[in-house]
């Protein structure tokens, strides 16, 4: 880990940093997704027929009493002879999530034709990924967080040969993780902690990418973890 990316704050909650939270589980016993049913034909066959599956991961423990707020995330993948999954380093002074690394997505819009639109404005308004490379496979079960945002996961195959231009007021960098990685679950890492009251559970998926670690955790872990119980059914 680079000394920039220790600094960066992952929550802003006081005196506390989910890196410090001690490992309870890792979940090497689970099968990960073979790597010929993670290429592009294999993700589209398994949206056209999805099996019969249930996601491991719906709701987070509420942490604020505001109305819900419908959202919408992209999940790209990246369709190298190696996929990959395109993610984002929000900047550490956006009031949600700062800090954390994120699918491309946010509020859905009433100007939105679906939760789908919204994904594909997102991500076209956060770094840059025009439609025209974007191939919409399906969406997976809504993922509540404990800020109220409702979220609808977006899965999307990506033509490599886009050109990014991140927007500079919300994300610090964009980079890809590869898709088998993160279907391993000798990569998820289970984590639990008491906080006022409330007994919090997450995931993470730490990736040694070059010489910093890109701490995956939260939601973005959980809808990942949702996406390797859907890939496994």
């Amino acid at each position: 880990m680079s000394s920039s990316d220790h600094l960066t704050p992952l929550s802003k909650l006081p005196n506390f940093d989910p890196r410090q939270i001690p490992v309870v589980g890792v979940d090497a016993h689970l099968p990960a997704v073979p790597r010929e049913q993670l290429q592009p034909d294999a993700l589209r066959q398994r949206f056209i027929a999805p099996p019969t599956w249930q996601p491991e991961v719906r709701a987070e423990p509420r942490f604020t009493q505001r109305a819900p707020v419908p959202a919408s995330v992209l999940v790209p993948i990246v369709a190298h002879a190696r996929p990959t999954v395109l993610l984002t380093q929000r900047t550490s002074h956006l009031a949600n999530h700062s800090g954390q690394i994120a699918f491309p997505g946010g509020k859905v819009d009433d100007t939105d034709a679906d939760t789908i639109a919204a994904a594909l404005r997102e991500a076209e308004e956060e770094v840059g990924l025009t439609p025209d490379f974007i191939q919409v496979l399906g969406t997976l079960p809504i993922y509540t967080t404990g800020s109220a945002f409702i979220i609808t996961p977006v899965v999307a195959l990506v033509q490599p040969g886009f050109t990014l231009a991140p927007n500079e007021g919300e994300v610090a960098d964009v980079f890809e993780v590869p898709l088998d990685f993160l279907m391993n679950p000798a990569h998820h890492r289970r984590h639990s902690l008491m906080a006022e009251g409330l007994r919090r559970d997450w995931f993470s998926m730490p990736y040694q990418d070059a010489d910093i670690e890109r701490f995956i955790w939260g939601a973005t872990a959980g809808m990942l973890r949702n996406f390797y119980r859907f890939l496994a059914a």
